[in-house]
């Protein structure tokens, strides 16, 4: 069995997105109840958040804007340049103690203590762009973490994949130039007309094309295509890019059912998708994976998805997965 690390802090919960918001503190709470339902804790190297040193953050994002995200909570603002980002005044600590904690599971990682991690944070970060929120994302903390690990230890080459029902704009546009990493999104497109992007010809710009793919699903797709796509996609750019490390954009909304989107993709076709990225990392990167929450809202399904995905980061067999929670 893997050593899998798991990102928990309840100060998470503290980032009040208030009222009729999709994106709650209840997604953890129910993330973690899952774990601990499918008896999973006492397997797991458990951790906290630490706050990030703002130099990691000016890595992706702009300085003036990181300071204008802070200066708007502490004036009490309740939204950040969108009414789907709300917040309140600790939503900028929140954030920080969020990166944070990623990268504290990425330094886990390379000195050996685990070989992979799950880390469930609030807020999540695939959509955020250099200088703007967006779709419930303050600051990217996946592409923070992919510079984490080129300039923090050396690594050459980090492969990204996101399978949340929305296409991580954010990440894409922050690596489109970049040969050093590979952006794979499968997501729904169109998808209620957000983000809009993440079309199949987006292959990124400069000396970073071929280095983007992006797989479009029609609205009311499920398992089959998913599967179809990521053998056709994923899998054959991987065999030419060989990421040294895997980091995962991990969202449960394309499940069918998730109000979120307008997906099929079943329980069983979430464990396929999860067990072929964990392959992917055996085959290339040493087994070496990071696993971050983006999203997922359906709070009836959450424990039993979660549950799943860490008995798949366990390399628990694939019997355990059936009738979990």
């Amino acid at each position: 069995m893997k050593k899998t690390g798991f990102l928990f802090d309840e100060r998470y919960l503290i980032h009040d997105t208030g009222p009729y918001h999709p994106e709650v503190s209840d997604r953890l709470l129910a993330a973690y109840q899952g774990i601990k339902k499918a008896g999973l804790l006492e397997k797991l190297v458990l951790f906290k958040g630490v706050r990030v040193d703002l130099k990691w953050v000016e890595e992706v994002h702009d300085p003036a804007y990181i300071a204008r995200f802070g200066d708007a909570c502490v004036a009490g603002k309740k939204e950040m340049d969108t009414p789907d980002c709300q917040m309140c005044a600790e939503t900028y600590e929140i954030a920080l103690l969020a990166v944070g904690g990623i990268l504290e599971a990425l330094r886990r990682m390379m000195e050996g203590e685990i070989d992979n991690a799950f880390c469930p944070v609030r807020p999540p970060g695939h959509h955020a762009e250099r200088s703007r929120a967006m779709g419930f994302c303050y600051f990217n903390n996946i592409a923070i973490a992919a510079r984490y690990l080129q300039k923090e230890w050396r690594i050459g080459r980090v492969g990204i994949v996101d399978f949340d029902v929305h296409h991580g704009n954010g990440t894409q546009h922050l690596f489109e130039d970049d040969p050093t990493v590979f952006y794979y999104s499968i997501h729904e497109h169109p998808s209620f007309a957000f983000p809009g992007t993440g079309r199949e010809f987006e292959e990124g710009v400069g000396a970073g094309t071929g280095y983007t793919k992006n797989s479009p699903v029609l609205p009311g797709q499920g398992d089959d295509e998913y599967r179809r796509l990521i053998k056709r996609d994923l899998i054959p750019a991987f065999e030419t890019f060989r990421p040294e490390i895997i980091l995962v954009s991990t969202g449960f909304d394309a499940h069918e059912d998730d109000e979120m989107a307008d997906m099929r993709v079943t329980t069983e076709g979430f464990n396929w998708i999860m067990e072929t990225i964990v392959g992917l990392a055996d085959t290339y990167a040493g087994g070496r994976l990071v696993s971050i929450l983006e999203g997922g809202y359906s709070l009836q399904r959450l424990p039993e998805l979660v549950g799943n995905h860490v008995r798949i980061l366990l390399g628990d067999p694939p019997g355990a997965l059936q009738n979990n929670g």
